[in-house]
């Protein structure tokens, strides 16, 4: 059995994280028993109650203390990294070369004793090395979407593209879409403002466009909108710090990257369950 934990999911926060944990709890689901449950109402009843099981740890800012110092001390568990919860800013741009002091360190001890630290990309999983050091840290190189979710991207994939550049229009400041607006500007490039509606609605209208301008201000894991862009046959201006960009299927698009997603969706599930 599969216990996961998570800050949020995906009926509660649309975000690429949560869209990523559903997909995973929907395809383990076909093999096993999923049990979900929010990082705050994990109490040491529960925890007790489920200690035969493996548990998948993605965010966890909620999570209590005296809930984690259980679970590193008694149970079989791996970490679904979206970010970089081992550091108290979770910002490893702040600091040279990705490496923060020690102690700008925490959860150390919670990273160190999991089965594995699971992260998105190579570039990701080398900024989490180099600050914690550990031997199990490991690169899932990719995310999860569902079926009818890349059934839509091949099929906007496949669209006449006008000679415009897309935007996120994010309101999250390290999203930086200011930067993109000037860059278009100085650039003398047609740009637009895409918001974000429902999930297909926003893939639909940033699919319109044969580029995708995007400039965030902290390490990007993967990105799943730089990925997003490229699967529908986009081209993208990014700065260096998207992990997506370093992936060896990164120079692949269209519905080839497509296709190598859908199989992502039984590899990076088959690489979690064989690690418990």
């Amino acid at each position: 059995m599969i216990v996961f934990v998570a800050d949020f999911f995906v009926n509660e926060i649309l975000g690429g994280g949560e869209l990523n944990n559903e997909e995973f709890i929907q395809i383990a689901a076909q093999r096993l028993p999923v049990k979900k449950i929010n990082s705050h109402n994990v109490t040491l009843n529960f925890l007790y109650e489920y200690r035969d099981a493996n548990f998948v740890i993605a965010n966890y800012i909620n999570l209590r203390s005296d809930a984690k110092d259980y679970i590193t001390n008694n149970l079989s568990y791996v970490i679904y990294e979206h970010d970089h919860k081992y550091l108290v800013n979770r910002n490893p741009a702040l600091f040279e070369d990705f490496v923060a002091p020690k102690e700008a360190l925490v959860n150390y001890d919670f990273c160190r004793r999991a089965k594995a630290v699971l992260c998105q990309s190579a570039f990701h999983s080398n900024i989490v090395r180099k600050n914690l050091n550990l031997s199990n840290i490991v690169n899932l190189g990719g995310n999860l979407w569902s079926k009818e979710s890349l059934d839509a991207i091949e099929q906007y994939s496949n669209k006449e593209k006008k000679d415009v550049c897309s935007i996120m229009d994010s309101q999250i400041s390290h999203k930086n879409t200011r930067e993109a607006v000037l860059y278009c500007k100085h650039k003398n490039l047609e740009y637009e403002l895409i918001g974000k509606n429902d999930y297909l609605t926003f893939l639909d209208k940033l699919s319109n466009n044969n580029k995708l301008v995007f400039f965030p201000k902290t390490p990007e894991t993967l990105s799943r909108i730089v990925v997003e862009a490229r699967m529908m046959g986009m081209s993208t201006i990014t700065n260096k710090i998207i992990g997506a960009t370093g992936e060896e299927w990164f120079s692949i698009k269209g519905k080839d990257l497509v296709d190598h997603m859908r199989e992502k969706r039984t590899t990076i599930t088959n690489t979690i369950l064989n690690i418990f």
